[in-house]
């Protein structure tokens, strides 16, 4: 653990020393330190709420105050099992009829001739393996979050166990700025913004984890794809579609099934299949046992979209002179994520990639992977972006889930090791976390609030051209196997879409903005000159609306800058006279009053240039 992790672990205990002490009845099962801070799952007759914060924070800190030691023991397994049935470990003392049997199968699991340890802190004794800090005076910088339900092991058969969540940082100012984070990042949460922007909506009826991309945001959407389309054109990326569905075998073939089945939405069975198998009253076992065998043919919703984008390749014969082919689509994919991991756009069960192919030979490799790299850097320097680290994924050589040569899993790794020295940037190599089918490089941005997002990606794939039998005539006329090169420097536009409502607090750039103008008209004697200038904002290729409600001008100022709009003109008996426009801004106020022609070339001007600031 790091010196972090070890204090906030420390304060789990702490934790449970002071819901014990309230408590006494509280079974504790585990309670680790994770990514902000740290919880405890236990179960006990009294159902926590918020109200309860206060007290568990004030015997935490008479708990500190105490400055208990933190003393390990090893224990047999006699010992560890006895305390464990009298009560006593994960209790403040022995308590007779009310046996840790968290603790008892926590001690069933450890196997055989590993040693089994415990940590005291004052009266509070519980299985642990450690490390802690020295003593509970550390544990003083500490606040409780959230409770929650949660279930042990992961397994709602287990039983419901309460969650509480807390944090803990080395000194008053770290949590405090911490906790300021955690208030700026809940008023740019995504799904609020979205839903009072009118960007998408989820619904029940439609499914979870499935977006409804509302007018507002499919503009924004649309916009991002315009920017992306446009780079592609400049680089020789040929734009291709593909169905959302495909047969069974093409995922055996590509190894996305069965390797990435527990990822996937279940397989569709063909008709004439599930007729037969009805007939013969057949259970669900025939059927799914049969698939996975091959015996029965069915379709799987595209989990990704290398497997079309192969046979696109493949649908014609290639020479050395044609390559590198570079395929890009905005293809939807599916996956099946858990209910409890979804989360508004950034954790989703369908979701739309940037993705591209390139089918290159080996020696056009390095100039090919730079090009993607190059790519990424564009996206997150045109959106300001500049704060980001570059992980390199690579393969687990003792894990069996990786599939290929590992000769080739060399070349790859080869490859992208070479080429993630060119960024310039900070990287850090990450064994295991490679795809299956190769090496991966991807870009970790840093968002204003100091959170850290995963999202460009770059891999090499020697593979699935193998898998694939793919091939091309070399200039020795003989047939050579490509390589394949998968990237997305977005990844997933409904991710990259909800990051970017929370990155600009829902305030976009005018290139992004659903709506870049909003005309003012002050009162209905301006009305027909207000219609007027939008038209020519809207022929000049603006999103640009106008308010024709009865409002107040003050009002209408106030509904334009709530729903984030950068420009406002506003239309009175002056500016109709003299044939201005009274320009303000979301954020610069007002910026006074001139020609149209001039508000057209400055606003055009922000909207070509993709300007991320008011110039």
């Amino acid at each position: 653990m790091s010196d972090l992790e070890r204090l906030r672990h420390s304060c789990a205990h702490v934790m449970a020393t002071a819901i014990l002490r309230l408590w006494p009845d509280a079974q504790f099962a585990y309670g680790p330190p994770i990514d902000q801070g740290f919880y405890y799952d236990f179960e006990m007759k009294h159902r926590l709420t918020p109200d309860d914060f206060a007290a568990i924070e004030a015997e935490m800190r008479k708990i500190s105050k105490e400055n208990q030691k933190f003393e390990r023991r090893v224990l047999s397994r006699e010992e560890a099992k006895a305390m464990a049935e009298s009560g006593r470990l994960g209790g403040l003392s022995e308590r007779p009829g009310n046996a840790s049997r968290f603790k008892l199968d926590l001690i069933d699991k450890i196997p055989e001739g590993e040693e089994i340890s415990c940590f005291q802190n004052g009266e509070f004794i519980d299985l642990c393996a450690g490390p802690h800090v020295g003593y509970s005076g550390k544990c003083k910088n500490v606040k409780l979050m959230s409770v929650s339900s949660s279930f042990y092991m992961g397994d709602p058969a287990k039983g419901q166990l309460q969650r509480l969540y807390g944090t803990a940082f080395e000194s008053k100012e770290l949590l405090e700025e911490h906790l300021l984070r955690l208030e700026e990042a809940k008023k740019r949460d995504h799904r609020k913004l979205g839903r009072e922007l009118g960007l998408f909506h989820i619904d029940e009826m439609v499914g979870q984890g499935l977006i409804l991309w509302k007018p507002k945001g499919a503009l924004v959407r649309r916009a991002l794809q315009d920017f992306i389309t446009a780079e592609l054109d400049k680089q020789g990326y040929s734009q291709v579609f593909t169905p959302h569905i495909g047969k069974l075998d093409l995922y055996r073939t590509s190894g996305h099934f069965p390797y990435y089945q527990e990822s996937q939405f279940a397989v569709i069975p063909e008709r004439s299949i599930l007729e037969k198998l009805a007939d013969e009253d057949a259970t669900c076992a025939t059927l799914l046992n049969g698939l996975e065998r091959g015996e029965y043919e069915g379709y799987l919703l595209k989990p990704m979209n290398c497997p079309h984008h192969i046979k696109i390749y493949s649908s014609e014969q290639r020479s050395y002179r044609d390559l590198p082919v570079r395929l890009a689509e905005f293809g939807t994919v599916y996956r099946w994520e858990q209910s409890g991991e979804l989360g508004g756009m950034t954790r989703v069960r369908g979701f739309t990639q940037d993705d591209a192919h390139l089918f290159c030979t080996p020696d056009q490799v390095a100039k090919e992977v730079e090009g993607c790299l190059d790519l990424v850097k564009k996206v997150l320097g045109t959106l300001g972006m500049n704060e980001y680290r570059v992980r390199l994924s690579l393969r687990d050589p003792d894990s069996d889930k990786y599939v290929g040569d590992p000769a080739n899993w060399d070349k790859a790794e080869s490859a992208l090791r070479a080429a993630v020295k060119t960024l310039g940037v900070p990287y850090t190599e990450e064994p295991g976390e490679a795809a299956f089918y190769g090496p991966k490089i991807d870009f970790v941005v840093r968002d204003v609030i100091g959170r850290d997002w995963q999202l460009g990606t770059v891999q090499v794939d020697y593979n699935l051209p193998v898998r694939f039998e793919l091939s091309y005539i070399g200039e020795d006329n003989r047939q050579h196997t490509p390589v394949m090169i998968h990237r997305a420097p977005f990844g997933s536009l409904e991710r990259f879409t909800g990051l970017l409502i929370e990155h600009f607090e829902g305030k976009f750039p005018v290139w992004l903005a659903p709506e870049q103008c909003r005309v003012l008209p002050i009162s209905d004697k301006t009305v027909e000159f207000s219609a007027e200038v939008t038209q020519v904002l809207a022929e000049a290729g603006l999103r640009v609306s106008m308010d024709r409600t009865s409002d107040k001008i003050g009002a209408k100022i106030r509904n334009a800058r709530l729903e984030r709009i950068p420009y406002m003109l506003i239309i009175g008996q002056k500016e109709l006279e003299e044939g201005l426009v009274s320009v303000r801004h979301r954020d610069q106020d007002d910026l006074g009053t001139m020609p149209l022609a001039e508000f057209v070339d400055k606003l055009s001007k922000e909207n070509r240039e993709r300007s991320l600031s008011f110039s």
